[in-house]
Formats: C-alpha cells, structure tokens, sequence
C-alpha cells in the first residue's frame, strides 16, 4: 500500500490519497499530536472513514516508536554508546510535551458511531487497511447474549439483572468458558465485529458479551455505540477508562441530540405505579413467613423494612408529582435544582441515595431470577436510573453539596405535565387502576455540553467530531461548550458536471411553493408541488428521493396527491415508496425501491421519507438509486412541543447571563430553532453523490432557499453549485442537458438485480474512493445502498430478499431470444394464499369488509402493495427457446397475434405500476365489448404524456380493429409524431383478404367477426399438469377440513388472520389466531401441522419451532415427517 508522511508521521494509505484526503487527515494528526480537540465535516464520499481510521492508527505507531525510541536511547546512553545512527524521533518528547515512558502510555483509541451497524462497516474499513491493532467491539447484552435463558426476558433491564445473577453464581456455561476461549489467537489476532464475535461464542459456547470486555482491556481501538460514552450509566457498566484517550464520534450530527437525551429522563405515573406494584407484591409474598428473620428470603438479601421504606418513598414521590395543578395545554416549569427539593419528599437525598440505590439492585436482580408470572420492574428500574443520574458523582461533604447540586443542574430544568397518553404501556393491570390522567416530572438537559465537559473532565487526551454534514460548524461547537482549536469544512472529490443544485421558489403553474405553517396546507401550493415532482420525476433518471419535513405533512400531501390525479401522474413514470413508522415495515419498502430501481424496464422509483427520518440518515443511496434529491421544504422543529419551548427559553437565558465559552458565541434560541432545520436538509441531500464517480441533482423546493442567508446554511460543497431561475421551463432544460453530459461523461451503470445484501459486508467500500468507480456491472464495492441496509436491524439482521434470481429476470429481457408464455390467462392459485383469496372473493364475511380492503388494495404502490402481491403469486413463466418454435411465417395470421398481444401485455406490465396497467387493460376491455374507438383513446392517453411510453402507445396497434386503424395511425402520428406502419390492408378483414373481396363504406363487420379479429386480451389455458391437479386437490381438501373443524366463524376469524397477514407480514398475530382456534380439540392439531403451507419462507422455521415445542418433539424431528407418519399408520391400521 503506498505510505505518505502528513505533519512528521507515517501513513500508510490503501491507494494515493486526493487532497481532500490529504487535508483531512492533516487536521486529525494536529488534533492527535497537539493534544486538542477537533470538529470536522467531510462530505459522504470522501473517504472520510478510511482517513480517519489510517491516519489514527498511523500516530499511534508513530507515539508508540517515540517511546521504543526513548526507552532504547537511554539504554544507549547508560552504556557510552553514540546514538547518532539511530532515527531522529528515538529520544524525542511527544508533541504535547509530556513524556511517556512505556507502552502503556500509548493512548487508546475509541471510536464511537451512532448505531452498531454503522460500527460495523467501519470495522469492515479497517480490515481495507494495513493496519492490524488489536480491536475490541463493545456491545449490548441485547447484541450479544446467547443464553436462551437470558434472552427470553421481557426486557432489557430484566436480562441484565438476570445475566449478572447468573455470572455471579457461575450458573452460566457461556460465561464459564470465557477465560478460556479469550486467549484464542483465532479471536485476539483477528480484526472482529460484532456478528463475528456472536460467530465465534456460539461455534466455542463463550459468552461474546464478556468476550468483548475481555477483549478491551489489551485493545489498541475500541469500538462502541457513543451513547455508550455520553451515558453516565453506560459507561460506569462498561468500566469504559478514558483517561489519556483519543475520544473519536463518527456520525458525530446526532451527538448533540443524544448528550441530551442520555442525562434527561420522564418518569410517568405508569412508572410509579409499577414500581409500588412491585414492591407491593414482594412484601406480600414474604410477609407471611414464619420466621420473619432479617431477610426475605434466600436470594434477597435486603430487610424487610428496608423494602416498606422504599415503597413509602414512591408513595410519597407520587403524592408530591401529583400535588401540582397541572392544566392539560399547559405544564409547570422549575428550575433543575428544584429536582433535589421534589426528591427530598420521599426521603431521596445523598445521605440515603446508596441505601436505596443499593436495595433497588438486590430487588430488581431477585425478581428477574424469580420463575413464573413475569412481573414488570420497568418502574424500579427507572427510579434506580433517576437516583444514579440525579445524585451523580462521588461522597460530598455538607458543605459543598449546594454549589455541586447547583453546579449539576444549571442546565436542566424540571417540567411536571400531564400525561396525555390514551394508550396504556403494556397492557399491565396495574396501569387501569389511574382513574384520570396523572402527571408525568421530566427532568430535562438543555446543553450537550454538560455530557461533554463531564467526558473531557476524565482526562481524555482530545475529542473529534467527525461527519458529514456538521455545517454550520460554529453554532455546532458553541452547543458542545468545550473549545475546539481545528476546525476542517472539507472539499469534495467530485467535479463540477457531477452535480447540479437548483432552488424552485415556484411550480410550473407560477405558484410559490412553500411549507411555512400558512401555505402548507393551501390546495394550489399542494398542487403546484405535485406538478412540480411530476415534471421533475419525468427527467430524473432511475432512483428519485423525496422529503418532506415531517409525517404528517407527507401524509397529508400524498392523500391530496391521490384525491386530485397528482400521484397516478406520478406512477405513470416511476411508482412510489413510502417511509413507513414501523421498522419492519421500512425494511419492506426500501427493498421494494432497491428491486424497481433495478428493474430493466423501470424507469426508476420514488422513495417518499421524511427529514431527520431513517432514509434521510441512515442508508447510502449510490448511483442509480439515488440521481436526485427533492426537499420539499425547511423542517423545523415542532415549535409548540414543551421541550422546544424551553430550550429556546434557555438558551436566550444563558445568552443575558453571558454564559459562552471563551472564544466562542452562544446561539440564541431562534438561532438555534432555524440551524436545525437546515442540519436536517443538509443530512437528506447528502444521500446524493457517494463516491468520486457519482453524480445527481439536488432540488430545493422552497421560496425560502432563495435568500443568501438560507444558502450560507448548507454545506460549503454544495454552495457554490446552487442555482435560482426565474421560470421553470429552464429548469427543466438544464436538468436534461446535465444528465445528458453526467451520462456522457460517466460510465454507464448496468441495472442488475438487487444481490443478497449478505453476500456482501456492509459498508465494505463506503469510503475507499477509487474502489467504488463506475463499470459496467455492479461490483460488490458498487453496492452501498443495498449493504447499508443492514443498518435497519439491529447489528447482525440483513434485508432478505424475496424474490429469486428467476424472478427478476423480467420478461421484457427475455423478448429478444426467447418467446415467453405465461402459464394461464386466469393465473391458478400457486399458493394458499390465492386459493383463500378466491374463497374470500365468494364468501359473506367478504361483502362486509370488502370496502375496508378494497381501500386498502388501492393505495397505489405506495404501500408496496404491487410487489408484495407479485410475490405471493410467485410470478412463474415458462420459457420456450424460439428454435423449438414453428417459424413465424409458418403460424397463421390467428396464431401469430396471441402471441404478440401477451409479450405487449407482459411488457406494459413491467413498465407501468399496477394502477396505470390496469387502467389501460381496462380501456382494452371497454374497448372490445362497445367497439368505441374515441373511449379507448381516452382510456389510454397516460401513455402519450411522456416520450418514453410512446412507444407503449403504438404497441396498442395490433388490439385496434380494422376499420379503426387508419383513424389509430392518424391519431398516433399526431401526438407522438411517428406512425403506426398503417397500410390499406390492414383495414380489411381477413376473410375478405383471403377472397379478395372488401366491404362496402357503408358494411360493417358482424360482432362475432370482430371479436375474432381482436387480439386475444387475455392468455390461453393450458393443460393442467398431474402435479398442479394434486396441488388443487390438497388445497381443496385443507379448506374443507379447516371448515369443518372450525365452523362458520371459526373460519372467518381464521381467513381474516390470513388475509391480514397477507398485508402486513405480521406473523404474531396470525399464529396467535391459528394457535388458539387449531388447538381447542385434539383432532385439530394435524391442521396446525399442515398450516404450514400458509407460513411465509422467512417464518417457516421459528414456526416449525413452535410445533416442536407444541408437540414435545426434539429439535431435531421435523412436525412434518411426524404427521406424515401418523397418517400413513392410520391407514395401515385401516
């Protein structure tokens, strides 16, 4: 690997750095050397990661050499011996001034993200390099605990406490093994993350959770999400020791918000009253003891009064929270100090926190090993949380307990609101005894840099801030309120025709568009930014994101898009998917857009998502699946929410106070209101431009992006491309005339099938530039976007695909050397899925719940509906190779146009979404019972919109009848300028052809001529196989069965559940439906085994699970082969 040498230190570099590259990591080496902290922004594409990670590791070996050297040079010293041989560095001080004399003074690294699977990619970065240090990943239990035991508990706090019982009484055979297995050179000499640890304690039976702190001790770099550093707690359960350490947040946008989060808290009267449930419930049961000894019982080593003590405090907490009058618009503000004299009414001071934090342990720890009915701790745990996070730091005389307690609280403040939640957590008995609302205490910070001076006060050697996208840099480290001596806003590696910024202040009708609260919602604004996305989707090639500032306006927005024809415009050129809520649910979607992205015939996609949403940070939408960015506008904060009020408030306070920091300008409140809306477009238009090859479009819709001030907010790469223009037909012509170079001047990209995202290791190229160039198939290099998605899962889950490589080869390919026939007009059902579809189509419960369905049917692809149900029928077809075939010259003229219409019909299929496509077989339809030439052209106009579905539009020649295709030839000529191929002949009809006859003006064809000179619409039957006849067969006789077994409502509770889990994938509550009706009589339980046919793949085994368990069978005999045998002797015995 080529080496440089930045600032004295030796680099060793995968390939040779560009100069953003260079000047990046520059700055990190001054921070390092100089012992300083550092904020550096870095556009995604950079290489910002490998940069990083080579410049880092590269001033260690070098402080670790100056070490060896000194060391080395005093042993010479001592013996007479001259050293002027030796390199210049042996001897010398490090740069700070201090001086290490042994390796143990090498600083260690630790590198926090935001997620573990972000940490992931960087480990996969790492493995890129040369360098080989020892590594450690740190995760939670939740990560990486593989006791069955542990994992089964309700909650994280609950596997904790359980995972610590069963270390401290050795009772865990993962843990036992641990010493062993944590000198392994297969685990200490390899560069790990966390699905390879997992790996490695499941292959050896070692538990990867203490693995991972085994492993950190000797570590060189160490891993861990940064909530694990800013979190006091987490920390002090890691044993994380920063003193003397290089503290680097990748990601680092989301620190601010997560330093808040991590020291605040809301304890709700749901928290409360579980607490003294449990509580309640562990005095009742030991209260009746005989013995009444100190203890409870065996395992508990807490008195008896201490527990009455402590469910009086919570008693008397609760009294206090709900002493305030609190209306239900409005709460009640203090002062943070003001927390010590709310918890001083239930007797929680420092003289009695480490009592009651104490006796919280010993209760929480017991009741999680208790066996039996679960009961929630969630509150116990929450009061331990607010004691250990109130009552922070070490023993305190009484003297300097008010100037600490003041000094700990200057910037939170205390909200006491009331709880406005309808929905009751988790459904706990406990919880339905409130009779009205409560009221919920919020301790709240209001300064990122209270978690940060507390970090630097460890004695960390320097902090960097890292990401890309930081700007504004000033107003983010004012925020942090620790100095920063460097400050980088880095350069990208792109050139001027990779990318092309326009501000749209008006649509194409000349409204301005804007999504201030009093035009958001105006109908001519919603309508002139759909316009404006139609025209923008017709130009943008393949992949087009668009964001919106918040749900609901999105929503809002794609309703009205549906009401008033925006959106089926829209799907007429690309479908579109939308960001859901629901984590699973996202998974669904963006692969639905990774696929029709992909799609040879597609002309791309849309992905609706929202600003500060998980499409706006946490996936890498490179090349083809993103070309262009949509903000649809600025994406303030909430402003009426509580937490943003006060936040203003206190910054404004702090601002009078004059509380800055040396060299630094405090924000004010509206300051910061408007910086964080333009963080959060700065974070969604960087899904665009990933890598030194790539290019797009960013869109700003809004009128106000058109001021210098709103363009001095966006990042430094991106403001001297940014454009205005005062009409937006010249839009339009520049966006064309830029991709028409882009395409040029880059390499075109193939569309290939979307690969299984585990095939490659996420992230494994994001930043290693050169590797990611342009060719002409999709190397795994190539492939971010799909890789990144493995960061919607925790740490180890990867998207599966649905779909096998069969299936995406659309037919449209297949056109040029193969005919294709699919296999029946009327598709017979594939699966049972279809069958019960028709069953429900002749059922009653149908017609009662037909209008919910049917609305939920016709959601355009918006909800992926399209996708999902192409899945479920399987998308079978036979192919046939043309020599096999007879000539075409040799079919007849009847033969020859079947044929034509179904290949028509596959392809207007691959290239319109569901909607569009079914509108034009529609209009074929209408067309062919009524023989009105005029409705057919209206039915199908939406072909003649756009350039690119011409082509479609003359395809629908062979479907007119002959005395309407000289009418069809004109009318095409006209509106797409290229003719049909019309010839006189083809107006007469073939019987006449053959005679030589021709009709008079005034004849026209019988209705059965015409119906035999139109093309079939609709594909022939073919013989059923043996195969497909038992298939039926079995599906008939399980429908009967379940029938008959459950009763009328017992089968329409059972179809609903199957339909419903048709729609949302929601496995839960489809096996807790079936579970409850097939095991109510014996005789039922082989439905339950045969129920399996309706368990989708990537269910089928924790479903087989389930039966064995159900069943009582071992692990390793199949429900199946069970069944199958106790039929066959049944029969026998018959």
């Amino acid at each position: 690997m080529p080496s440089l040498t930045l600032d004295g230190v030796r680099v060793e570099f995968p390939f040779t750095p560009y100069e953003c590259q260079k000047d990046y990591m520059m700055k990190v080496i001054e921070c390092l050397k100089n012992g300083v902290n550092g904020i550096l922004e870095s556009p995604t594409g950079t290489g910002k990661t490998l940069c990083l990670l080579c410049a880092t590791l590269g001033w260690r070996e070098h402080f670790k050499d100056g070490i060896l050297g000194r060391i080395i040079a005093e042993r010479l010293k001592e013996n007479n011996t001259s050293a002027d041989n030796f390199p210049e560095i042996w001897g010398a001080s490090s740069e700070d001034g201090s001086m290490p004399t042994s390796c143990s003074d090498v600083p260690k690294i630790i590198y926090a993200s935001r997620t573990h699977s972000q940490l992931t990619q960087v480990v996969n970065e790492l493995k890129n390099t040369s360098y080989k240090p020892k590594v450690s990943v740190l995760g939670s239990r939740e990560q990486l605990c593989i006791n069955p035991e542990v994992m089964r508990q309700e909650s994280n706090h609950l596997k904790v406490h359980l995972c610590r019982a069963k270390v401290s009484t050795r009772s865990c055979v993962f843990y036992n093994n641990v010493d062993e297995k944590s000198t392994d050179k297969g685990l200490v000499e390899q560069i790990v993350d966390v699905e390879d640890l997992v790996k490695f304690g499941n292959k050896h039976r070692a538990c990867p959770y203490y693995l991972s702190r085994s492993l950190k001790q000797q570590a060189d770099i160490i891993f861990m999400p940064y909530n694990y550093l800013l979190d006091p707690k987490s920390r002090r359960a890691q044993s994380i020791d920063l003193a003397g350490s290089v503290v680097i947040f990748d990601e680092a946008h989301n620190v601010e918000r997560t330093c808040e989060e991590s020291t605040s808290f809301d304890m709700t009267p749901y928290d409360l009253a579980s607490a003294i449930n449990a509580l309640t419930r562990l005095l009742n049961d030991h209260v009746q003891e005989a013995s009444f000894a100190d203890t409870l019982s065996q395992g508990l080593k807490t008195d008896i009064q201490v527990v009455a003590k402590l469910k009086e405090a919570v008693l008397k907490l609760e009294a206090a929270i709900e002493s305030f009058e609190v209306s239900d618009d409005k709460g009640i503000t203090r002062p943070g100090i003001f927390i010590y004299e709310l918890l001083e009414k239930a007797h929680l001071t420092y003289d009695t926190k480490d009592a009651m934090s104490e006796a919280l342990e010993q209760i929480i720890g017991y009741l999680a090993g208790q066996p039996g009915i679960f009961l929630n701790t969630s509150g116990l745990q929450k009061l331990l949380d607010i004691i250990q996070l109130v009552f922070c730091g070490k023993e305190l005389a009484q003297k300097d307990r008010q100037m600490v307690m003041e000094t700990n609280t200057a910037h939170f403040k205390v909200h006491i609101h009331k709880d406005t939640q309808k929905k009751q957590k988790n459904g706990d008995p406990w919880a339905s005894s409130t009779k009205k609302p409560g009221n919920i205490l919020s301790y709240w910070c209001f300064s990122p840099g209270f978690s940060m001076q507390d970090l630097k006060s460890q004695g960390v050697r320097c902090i960097i801030l890292t990401s890309g996208t930081l700007s504004p840099l000033s107003s983010f480290a004012s925020e942090m309120r620790i100095p920063f001596s460097v400050s980088l806003e880095n350069s990208h590696v792109i050139e001027r025709d990779q990318i092309f910024v326009s501000v749209i202040d008006q649509g194409p009708d000349r409204v301005p568009l804007s999504s201030a609260f009093d035009r958001r919602f105006n109908p001519e604004n919603m309508s002139s930014l759909g316009n404006t996305v139609l025209n923008l989707t017709r130009i943008v090639p393949n992949g087009l994101l668009l964001f919106f500032p918040s749900f609901y306006l999105m929503d809002k927005t794609l309703e009205f898009w549906r009401d008033k024809g925006h959106a089926n415009q829209i799907e007429s050129v690309k479908p579109i998917f939308v960001e859901p809520k629901g984590k699973g649910a996202f998974s669904e979607a963006i692969e639905g857009y990774y696929t029709k992205v992909n799609d040879f015939q597609s002309r791309g996609a849309i992905f609706a998502a929202v600003c500060r949403g998980k499409a706006s940070e946490g996936l890498d939408f490179t090349n083809t699946f993103g070309r262009g960015v949509i903000v649809t506008g600025l994406p303030f904060p909430p402003k009426m929410d509580p937490r943003i009020i006060l936040k203003m408030q206190f910054l404004d306070e702090m601002n009078r106070k004059k509380l800055a920091v040396p060299g630094q300008k405090l924000l004010t409140g509206q300051e910061w209101y408007r910086e964080q809306a333009f963080r959060a477009v700065n974070q969604a238009i960087g899904r665009v431009i990933r890598h030194k090859d790539d290019y797009g479009a960013i869109f700003l819709c809004d009128q106000r992006f058109k001021s210098r001030d709103a363009q001095s907010q966006l990042p430094s790469w991106v403001r001297p491309y940014v454009r205005s223009y005062d009409k937006f037909g010249n839009i339009v012509r520049d966006v064309c005339q830029f991709f028409r170079v882009a395409q040029k001047m880059r390499p075109v990209l193939e569309k290939n099938p979307a690969p299984d995202p585990s095939v490659f290791p996420a992230g494994s190229c994001q930043s290693s530039v050169p590797q990611c160039s342009a060719t002409t198939s999709y190397a795994p290099c190539q492939m971010p976007s799909v890789q990144k998605a493995k960061m919607l899962d925790v740490h180890t889950s990867t998207l599966k695909r649905r779909r096998t490589d069969e299936d995406t080869e659309y037919d449209s390919i297949l056109f040029k050397q193969y005919g294709v026939q699919t296999q029946k007009s009327k598709i017979k059902p594939t699966n049972l899925f279809e069958a019960l579809e028709r069953v429900e189509r002749q059922s009653e419960w149908r017609s009662a719940f037909g209008q919910a369905m049917q609305s939920n049917l016709s959601t355009l692809s918006l909800q992926n509906d399209k996708r999902m149900e192409e899945m479920m029928r399987g998308g079978k077809r036979k192919i046939n190779l043309v020599q096999e075939q007879p000539s075409v010259s040799g079919l007849a003229p009847g033969n020859r146009k079947p044929s034509i219409a179904r290949c028509f019909l596959v392809e207007l299929k691959s290239s319109l979404s569901e909607v569009s496509f079914e509108q034009i077989h529609q209009a074929l339809q209408s067309y062919k019972q009524n023989d009105n030439l005029d409705n057919l052209l209206s039915g199908t106009s939406l072909l003649i919109h756009d350039p690119h579905t011409y082509r479609l539009f003359r395809g629908l020649y062979p479907f007119v009848r002959p005395h309407h295709r000289k009418a069809f030839d004109d009318k095409c000529r006209e509106l797409t300028g290229t003719s049909c191929g019309y010839e006189t002949k083809h107006s007469m009809r073939k019987d006449k052809k053959s005679s030589g006859a021709s009709h008079s003006a005034g004849d026209q064809p019988s209705e059965a001529q015409l119906d035999e000179e139109q093309p079939k619409l609709e594909e022939d039957k073919e013989t059923e196989t043996a195969e497909d006849e038992l298939q039926r067969r079995n599906r008939a006789v399980f429908l009967a069965d379940m029938r008959s077994a459950l009763g009328p409502d017992g089968s329409v509770k059972l179809y609903r559940a199957i339909y419903a889990y048709k729609m949302t994938d929601n496995y839960e509550n489809l096996v807790t439906t079936a579970v409850a009706l097939l095991t109510e009589k014996d005789e039922d339980f082989r439905l339950l085994i045969k129920f399996t046919n309706v368990i989708r793949p990537h269910h089928k085994k924790q479903y087989k699970a389930m039966l064995k368990e159900l069943m009582g069978l071992s692990a390793n005999t199949d429900p199946d082969s069970r069944e199958q045998t106790e039929t066959e002797n049944r029969q026998s015995t018959a």
